[in-house]
């Protein structure tokens, strides 16, 4: 790993809740639960923040064609032509450096940042899932909002800082979803869910801890046990140090990071099948106790509705958007290579015609 030069001041800092929020929405709700049958044990349970009109995404409604539109009629690359999958549906889950839900107004950069994102496209006649990780530092279009709520228009900035200009809800969540499809060639996306950091202890406690092996060398100046190779145990006092501990003193630290979260991912994904299996009762608790953390415009019926897809036998991938880290003026800062991401989004969500 390269160490930065300049002026920026040494240190180790905590920045955001990166893939905890998003373990407690996919892979609680999807990953861990996709070959239990557990769909029902969310039905009927406390809604989250849910936005009025959410209700909107009916379960009949994934079996229309509602999400074809005249931006996907066709492309052409290297002389075929692909359309859009319109058997997709596509979710946004966001991570936020914040203890707990903000209420604040439009502009006032009070709601936190977007430190995790990750995109769920769930293909409803396969059953297949495909997750893609967002860097925070991607540099990208995002709307710009005054301290009085005025809006900017678009600039090219972080795309973490895109729910900031929010209200810490629901709007800090549109923000962030328009920013993420742009950055995908318009891909539309039907569903988002924020959850603030407050909930990470909670996920390595409903399962008794979950050990991991340390997959890179980002954390070892805290000692033997974060060496790479090394095997640690999880719990509710080192979960956090784990996940979102990074070196700002280190260019890629935020993709060193990404590394141990995905690696948390996969762990926690196989503890929380054993453990739910066996007491199914803590995970209806665990999704009950994340509710104040949580922000979303989906229904509990319509992840029931993804998981009875995913538990017909579809099968799960991930990719990162591809570029490149670089060093900015005062942070990190992520350049997406262009042709390589026009070609995984052709490949995950158009099909060859």
């Amino acid at each position: 790993m390269k160490k930065k030069t300049g002026s920026k001041k040494l240190g180790y800092i905590f920045t955001a809740v990166a893939l905890a929020a998003v373990v407690a929405a996919v892979v609680v709700i999807v990953f861990c639960l996709r070959a239990m049958g557990f769909g029902g044990v969310v039905t009927g349970m406390g809604r989250q923040d849910t936005e009025d009109g959410a209700d909107a995404y009916e379960s009949d409604e994934y079996e229309s064609d509602e999400y074809e539109t005249e931006d996907f009629d066709g492309i052409v690359l290297d002389g075929e032509k692909y359309v859009y999958n319109d058997h997709l549906s596509n979710f946004l889950f966001i991570g936020v450096d914040k203890e707990e839900q903000v209420d604040t107004s439009d502009g006032s950069r009070h709601a936190g940042q977007a430190d995790a994102i990750y995109l769920m496209s769930w293909d409803r006649v396969t059953g297949d899932v495909t997750v893609i990780g967002i860097p925070r530092d991607t540099m990208t279009d995002i709307e710009i909002y005054a301290y009085d709520g005025t809006d900017m228009g678009a600039a090219t900035d972080h795309i973490s800082l895109s729910y900031g200009y929010g209200d810490g809800k629901h709007t800090s969540c549109r923000l962030t979803v328009e920013a993420v499809s742009n950055l995908l060639y318009g891909i539309p996306i039907q569903g988002y869910c924020s959850i603030s950091i407050g909930g990470m202890p909670l996920l390595t406690e409903a399962v008794g801890g979950v050990t991991v092996t340390i997959p890179n060398d980002s954390l070892e100046y805290l000692g033997d046990e974060y060496s790479e190779g090394s095997e640690i145990t999880l719990d509710k006092d080192n979960t956090e140090i784990f996940l979102r501990l990074r070196d700002t003193t280190t260019t890629d630290s935020a993709l060193y990071r990404m590394e141990r979260q995905k690696t948390f991912l996969t762990a926690f994904a196989e503890k929380a099948e054993s453990v739910f299996s066996a007491e199914p009762e803590k995970l209806t608790q665990l999704i009950t106790d994340l509710d104040p953390y949580m922000v979303t415009n989906i229904g509990n019926d319509q992840y029931v509705k993804i998981l009875d897809g995913l538990n017909d036998g579809g099968q799960t991938s991930y990719w990162t958007v591809p570029g490149e880290a670089a060093e900015g003026t005062y942070y990190d800062e992520y350049y997406v290579s262009d042709e390589a991401l026009y070609g995984k989004v052709i490949e995950t969500f158009y099909v060859k015609q």
